[in-house]
């Protein structure tokens, strides 16, 4: 197939996701003008289902699991950051973000990033291929200490993953045609990268990564492995061995089905699926000024990259190879104020996860909703301590956006800011 006739279908791609209303780029665009069965994702930070499971079981989930405190006993370790999902999943509510941060190391060689080999048990033993440094060890043979070696140290924030079933739920063909559209409308100055990465439950099949600050995982079951894994030390049947054997005494995979033939991560996945979306503040976001700045919001070209309504796919249809979209994630419009693609805005950390060599420097577009909740600990490190910190950290592909913003007045950028404090 000749480039020519690629670049054709692409743009058709985009042009149709656009015309049936599964992404739009600015406000003034309906989602729903095209596509009239879809209806509003429902959102709260009440601890209430979406609608996918009863009230019952999503309460089950949350505190049996999500909640629950694991013990070496249970598998904890030999090396971790926290002893339950919820630790680091919080704020306002269980499933949310936290100012939790975890250290992430590496090295360059010949220009290419190269996973750290991490000495433990006084060098007698080591972890190698793994740019995670846990915090916590259940003995202290296994405690990682950083070698002088790894010259790249870069911290990395907890994330919301409250309505991530609804981003679960995004056709891969809606972040492929966002990616395309903004390479036409921004002559290729912003270019997000849509990238393949491993469904686990599902071997030899591929998604379009959108969990992660790198984008690292498809899917929310394959989230829910890797972080049971490397931020608990827990293996299960997705990835089923330790780092490291110094200390473990647990037989491994340590996550085993119960008596309702589930173990912990499917738990842990019903459980993000079952979240409502994070919610706006409605008596903010009705304020002259907040209106004022969303639109500015948008004029300036923010949404190119925090688009604001995305519609996710029918019901029914399957994802993940395993996986069908229920009527409560099917065919909802959500407005999450990302495209889930990995973009170069100058501040990338260096750390290759998951995919290539090229997205060393890039980071996932934070969604905006609920970004109130934690409007002093933002970016991918947690360290801009304003919004307005957080807009001028932008550059490369943003830096257009940028200039854009620094010529506005000093009330159009305090508008700005209202209209980010009302989400």
């Amino acid at each position: 197939m000749s480039k020519s006739v690629r670049v054709f279908l692409y743009l058709a791609i985009a042009c149709t996701m656009l015309t049936l209303g599964f992404v739009t780029i600015g406000q003034s665009q309906s989602p729903q003008s095209a596509q009239s069965a879809a209806t509003e994702a429902p959102t709260g930070f009440d601890d209430l289902t979406n609608g996918m499971v009863d009230q019952a079981t999503h309460d089950e989930d949350r505190g049996q699991f999500f909640e629950e405190v694991d013990s070496i006993s249970q598998g904890l370790g030999p090396v971790f950051n926290d002893t339950s999902c919820v630790n680091c999943h919080k704020a306002p509510n269980a499933g949310g973000g936290s100012q939790t941060v975890e250290t992430r190391v590496g090295h360059t060689s010949h220009g290419q990033f190269v996973n750290p080999t991490v000495p433990i048990n006084g060098g007698a033993d080591t972890i190698a291929g793994r740019s995670l440094i846990n915090s916590q060890a259940i003995c202290v043979q296994a405690q990682e200490t950083i070698p002088a070696t790894e010259t790249i140290r870069a911290h990395r924030a907890s994330v919301n993953t409250l309505g991530d079933g609804f981003i679960e739920a995004i056709p891969d063909q809606t972040l492929v045609a966002i990616s395309l559209l903004q390479r036409v409308l921004t002559r290729n100055q912003i270019h997000g990268v849509a990238q393949q990465v491993p469904i686990v439950e599902s071997p030899n099949l591929t998604r379009i990564g959108r969990f992660g600050w790198k984008d690292q995982h498809g899917s929310l079951l394959s989230f829910a492995g890797d972080a049971y894994l490397n931020e608990q030390g827990i293996t299960s049947r997705l990835f089923p061995t330790d780092v490291t054997a110094v200390c473990d005494t647990a037989k491994d995979p340590e996550d085993t089905p119960g008596a309702d033939g589930l173990a912990d991560i499917d738990h842990f996945a019903r459980f993000i699926r079952a979240t409502k979306a994070p919610p706006v503040d409605a008596t903010l976001a009705a304020q002259p000024a907040a209106q004022a700045g969303s639109a500015i919001f948008d004029s300036i070209g923010c949404q190119t990259c925090h688009v604001r309504n995305i519609t996710t796919a029918p019901a029914g249809a399957v994802i993940n190879g395993n996986f069908t979209v229920p009527d409560a994630l099917g065919n909802k419009i959500i407005h999450p104020f990302s495209d889930f693609l990995l973009h170069d805005v100058g501040t990338g950390d260096g750390i290759v996860q998951n995919g290539s060599q090229s997205t060393a420097n890039e980071l996932r577009t934070p969604p905006l909703w609920g970004a109130r909740i934690r409007s002093n600990h933002l970016m991918h490190d947690g360290a801009s301590t304003s919004f307005s910190g957080a807009i001028l950290r932008h550059g490369d592909e943003a830096s257009g956006v940028i200039n854009n913003y620094q010529q506005l007045t000093t009330a159009q950028k305090n508008q700005i800011l209202a209209f980010l404090n009302s989400l």
